[in-house]
């Protein structure tokens, strides 16, 4: 039973944290992501390293079975067990430099519960202003998806004609298409990065036998830094307004693709395995 009337009271709540952005943690940030070129004091940060910088910080005693921390705190204590990035927004005002002082102050914007197909979900929407050397420069909405346990292959035995569920539409092809490798070590670098204890991103045996996942699930931020990325090397430049949602889940057991077409003055961008549907989609405009 989810108390939407309590849960909400948690809007408006709201959380400072600071971190300096050191050569050290931009020079693991690129090689991540096999990004070319030193790193110094003073350059431009690569894009979306603010995802990395000044995590919760829980005791390891204080995580739960599934890595994250208890619930409660800044966040909603939302009863439902599965937690994932739905998507968001970045406005970019100004560069991020390596050896500044880095602040991103948050507040619970919205908490509403809509019924998903296989139950109620909780929709948190956090805003975040993230600051460097004293200036402004990315304004961030932040979606959260709470849900429940999917439902097991016997879940409909009872039901002899359960709901059919709608066959995905396989993703097109971009004109721009770029093939990843979600290796375990990627996905264990970037959960290293982001201080990410949830298992689901390392842990292959939790990952399949506890959470009913084919394999090891690709972060959501990764894929939204991967396409960021694109777009950036497509235009020369970072775009002004980053808009993306997450539709399906990606796993470490195929290769999935960076696409992206262009859309007006803009890219409209995407990911999916071959074969498979949009994972995550997006729009990036100058």
């Amino acid at each position: 039973m989810i108390d939407l009337d309590h849960l909400r009271t948690w809007i408006g709540r709201e959380e400072l944290r600071r971190e300096l952005l050191t050569e050290a943690l931009a020079e693991r940030f690129s090689a991540t992501f096999d990004l070319e070129g030193a790193v110094a004091e003073g350059d431009p940060a690569p894009a979306l390293i603010h995802l990395c910088l000044a995590p919760p910080a829980a005791p390891t005693a204080g995580l739960g079975p599934d890595g994250h921390p208890a619930r409660g705190g800044f966040l909603p204590p939302v009863p439902l067990p599965r937690r994932m990035w739905a998507g968001g927004a970045f406005v970019f005002r100004d560069l991020i430099r390596i050896g500044e002082m880095v602040t991103r102050r948050s507040i619970i914007r919205d908490v509403v519960v809509k019924q998903g197909r296989s139950g109620p979900l909780c929709f948190v929407t956090v805003d975040h202003r993230i600051d460097s050397g004293g200036r402004p420069v990315i304004e961030e909405r932040q979606d959260i998806v709470y849900r429940g346990e999917d439902a097991g292959p016997d879940a409909n035995r009872a039901n002899p004609a359960p709901a059919p569920v709608p066959v995905p539409v396989p993703a097109a092809r971009g004109a721009a298409h770029v093939v990843i490798t979600p290796t375990p070590a990627l996905l264990f670098r970037y959960s290293a990065l982001t201080f990410n204890g949830h298992r689901i991103h390392y842990d292959n045996p939790y990952a399949r036998r506890d959470e009913s996942y084919p394999g090891l699930v690709v972060h959501g931020p990764m894929q939204a830094t991967m396409l960021v990325q694109l777009a950036l090397r497509l235009r020369g430049r970072c775009p002004a307004r980053f808009d993306f949602r997450s539709l399906s889940p990606l796993f470490d057991d195929a290769p999935f693709a960076l696409n992206a077409a262009a859309d007006g003055e803009g890219l409209r961008l995407w990911t999916a395995r071959e074969g498979g549907p949009v994972a995550m989609e997006a729009r990036a405009t100058w």
